[in-house]
């Protein structure tokens, strides 16, 4: 039978449900914002490269899909409707919650007044067009290396540092974090690691190590979720993500799907995954084919979800690609240089490019699944010897 399904916030989770789901559902759905954000590139928007957002009327073309400009401020869990900021009331057979993460500036006194974060990256790159001084990204995760490594590249002008509470890259395997530091190094990046920042002012950092001059704060510490779920009354982890059952769904409310960073989600073998896009699109694919299998009346499969990479850009002509196993935990592969830079910017384009494949042909999109056979963290095929450029440097590293 055909439903209204209402799906809140059109990210990388929230859009996927919503094209999948379209194939047999009447859809609405409602995000604040007119364009779907590619946020694995917005460092590269910080540094002036430009726009990522594309027109979500474009990417939903052709679907039984109702967008929604507003921002929803309310869900009715018995009365099954969504309240926006607009006044404007929707209800729905299904609702798929999908507001995603930000980051969190309200953990370390005055990075919410003093600090830029990448969901504010046009605003960073205007700051840092024209002018100098100092830029100092704190957050030694993927999202800071990736700021820090793209100013230091681009930001003419600016001096980079890296400020992180670890050696940047903590979650690489140590061929990774060693080209991580070489590389920002080679682009002229002061790194503070095992620096914990205190405080944010006006002129720079407090730590413990002492006071670091900056004339530009960017935060990517922490993430953090909206408030919303709790306030609706769904069940909810410490940090605000909506617990959920094997197949997605509310533990406190079925006919709630949370998917993407909203959602504690755990898979078997893995445990808890990570806040990411490499989560937001399974789980997004999944909840839609839940959805379509209850309203035929057959019973879903738990959801089945294993890691294969991270990936790390360092500016434009170098990256880091980590192999992990099934739970996320670093193999001894990594590529580096060129060749991973090429890898991830395909990867990036085939983030975009499974979207518009959803649009044309909803079921199209898939995602790495553990095998049946296999523990899930079976070893990789041994590896032959590294294989270097011809300026020598080595691409591959293996035991």
């Amino acid at each position: 039978m055909k439903q209204h399904i209402v799906v809140i916030g059109a990210g990388y989770a929230g859009l996927t449900a919503a094209l999948r789901v379209s194939r047999r559902h009447r859809v609405t759905l409602i995000d604040p914002k007119t364009e779907f954000s590619e946020r694995i590139r917005l460092h590269e928007v910080a540094a002036g490269r430009g726009s990522t957002g594309v027109p979500l009327r474009e990417l939903v073309a052709g679907r039984d899909i109702s967008t929604v400009t507003a921002r929803a401020v309310a869900i009715d869990l018995d009365g099954r409707s969504v309240s926006l900021d607009d006044g404007t009331v929707v209800g729905y057979d299904r609702l798929v919650y999908a507001l995603g993460s930000r980051t969190d500036t309200a953990s370390v006194p005055g990075a919410a007044d003093h600090a830029y974060t990448v969901e504010r990256a046009g605003e960073l790159s205007a700051r840092l067009a024209g002018g100098d001084g100092t830029v100092a990204a704190v957050g030694g995760g993927l999202t800071g290396i990736e700021v820090a490594a793209e100013l230091a590249e681009s930001a003419a002008g600016w001096k980079t540092c890296l400020v992180t509470g670890q050696e940047p890259g903590a979650g690489l395997s140590p061929a990774g974090r060693r080209h991580v530091t070489a590389a920002l190094e080679r682009l002229g990046a002061r790194i503070h690691a095992d620096t914990r920042v205190t405080a944010v002012h006006p002129h720079g950092l407090s730590t413990d190590r002492g006071e670091i001059p900056a004339d530009v704060v960017v935060w990517t510490a922490t993430l953090t979720v909206p408030s919303l779920a709790a306030e609706a009354g769904l069940a909810v982890d410490a940090r605000g993500r909506a617990l959920v059952d094997a197949t997605l769904r509310s533990s406190s409310h079925p006919d709630v799907f949370v998917v993407g960073d909203a959602a504690r989600v755990s898979a078997p073998g893995i445990g808890e995954l990570r806040m990411a896009c490499a989560t937001a699109m399974p789980t997004g694919a999944y909840a839609a084919e839940v959805i379509d299998a209850l309203s035929r009346g057959r019973q879903p499969a738990p959801f089945r979800f294993r890691y294969l990479a991270q990936c790390v850009s360092l500016g434009r002509n170098d990256a880091v690609i980590q192999a992990v196993r099934a739970d996320d935990s670093p193999h001894h592969l990594v590529i580096t240089g060129r060749p991973a830079a090429r890898i991830n910017e395909w990867i990036n384009r085939y983030t975009l490019g499974a979207l518009n494949a959803e649009r044309r042909r909803p079921g199209t999109y898939r995602w790495a699944k553990p095998l049946r056979t296999t523990a899930p963290n079976a070893p990789l095929p041994p590896l032959r010897k590294p294989v270097e450029e011809p300026s020598g440097r080595r691409v591959l590293f293996g035991k």
